[in-house]
């Protein structure tokens, strides 16, 4: 699978160090035997007919077991016919010569990486006879120890290398579960960050460019009703309707842009944002400011602006409201946003005119995300108080 966002590959961890010196120390030993076996040949056997032999297979075993890691460890046909041409020449050495019988020891560490389990272990045991017969053909008289001594040697190396191949394999296993949590968490992160972008598109998109579009529908219909009969009241609508079009305009570069909402441009504050909102050329808006000023974190300025706007669009289509009052209360723990009408109420909130009732919802999802709260108090005939309360950091 090629790399993607959602499945990126990972640097395949580097090789066990301890896998890396047991094999230096395998391939050394094998040569420090090899060596130590011809030299005590020799210095045992001056003259001998058999000499010649000795040194050629001596010669021609070292040459294929430098050839060994070019082939790799997996047990591939061409790996395997190295190991037995290996095996053999070791073999005919160890019948002509028996002092070569211990270079057997680390050809148990080869037999053990290359073969299967069951398979290495016949061969492990095969090259130990090898080495038991060897040695007591050496021997003047019969010593135990040379009956029992290899074997022991054998299944100590066998035990210790299966040991380490367990645990490398655990290890490995470790690494891949890692490496796939990981991804899944990774992935799991950016689906959740997209899932948050979007729901924070949609509140500005239904809070700004919505309402906007919903406003200006309003007032182009009312132009169209009162167009022969008031052009005077016709047109400021439409005036009304082409200065809405242009904050919309400017929120749809906002948008794209992903900056500040422009009330909140130019070091404007929350308060003076607040000052300038309006409902319609219907609704008379008042602002009030309560307790001492403090510096809020743009996105706090920022949802309660649209808290605002929000709340203000909703007094406008639904309520039948004459008047609104928006009051900005800072509290020192915490500042609070109130957005009060005189419109007739409802028992339970209600869904907005497109029928699925984004706006409170929003409002909701913003207060959540600074850690804050919304509460609606409404009795029918009496109008609606949105409290929006959300805590500040204390100063240090």
């Amino acid at each position: 699978m090629p790399p993607t966002e959602e499945h990126p590959v990972y640097p395949a961890p580097p090789p066990r160090d301890d896998t890396r010196t047991l094999t230096t120390v395998a391939h050394t030993a094998f040569f420090l035997l090899l060596g130590a076996s011809v030299v005590r040949f020799l210095l045992r056997h001056p003259g001998e007919p058999r000499t010649p032999w000795i040194i050629a297979l001596s010669i021609t075993l070292a040459l294929l077991y430098v050839l060994g890691p070019a082939l790799g460890a997996a047990p591939t046909a061409r790996r395997l016919l190295w190991l037995g041409l290996v095996v053999t020449t070791w073999m005919v050495l160890v019948v002509l010569a028996p002092s070569f019988a211990w270079c057997a020891v680390p050809l148990f560490f080869t037999a053990l990486r290359t073969l299967p389990p069951r398979a290495a272990i016949v061969l492990v045991a095969l090259l130990t006879g090898f080495v038991v017969i060897a040695q007591l053909q050496l021997a003047k008289s019969f010593d135990p120890n040379l009956l029992l001594a290899p074997p022991a040697v054998a299944a100590l190396a066998t035990a210790v290398f299966v040991h380490m191949e367990r645990q490398a394999q655990a290890q490995r296993t470790l690494i891949d579960d890692l490496i796939r949590t990981r991804r899944e968490l990774a992935a799991t992160e950016r689906r959740e960050g997209t899932l948050a972008e979007r729901q924070r598109l949609s509140m500005e998109i239904h809070d700004t460019l919505a309402q906007n579009l919903s406003s200006q529908q309003m007032l182009l219909q009312a132009a169209d009703r009162t167009w022969d009969t008031d052009p005077a009241t016709a047109r400021a609508h439409v005036r009304t309707a082409t200065g809405i079009a242009a904050h919309g305009l400017a929120e749809a570069r906002r948008l794209v842009h992903d900056l500040a909402p422009p009330e909140l441009a130019d070091g404007a504050g929350l308060a003076e944002a607040l000052r300038s909102l309006d409902a319609g050329p219907d609704i008379e808006v008042r602002f009030h400011l309560e307790g001492t000023p403090a510096p809020l974190p743009d996105r706090v300025q920022s949802a309660l602006l649209r808290i605002a706007q929000g709340a203000l669009a909703n007094v406008r289509e639904h309520s039948g409201a004459r008047t609104a009052a928006l009051t900005l209360s800072f509290l020192g723990d915490q500042v609070v946003l109130d957005i009060a009408d005189d419109g007739h109420g409802f028992t339970e909130p209600r869904t907005g005119a497109d029928g699925r009732g984004h706006g409170l919802p929003a409002m909701r999802a913003r207060v959540r995300q600074l850690g804050g709260t919304l509460t609606i108090e409404s009795t029918p005939g009496e109008g609606t108080v949105l409290s929006a309360a959300i805590p500040l950091e204390p100063a240090p």
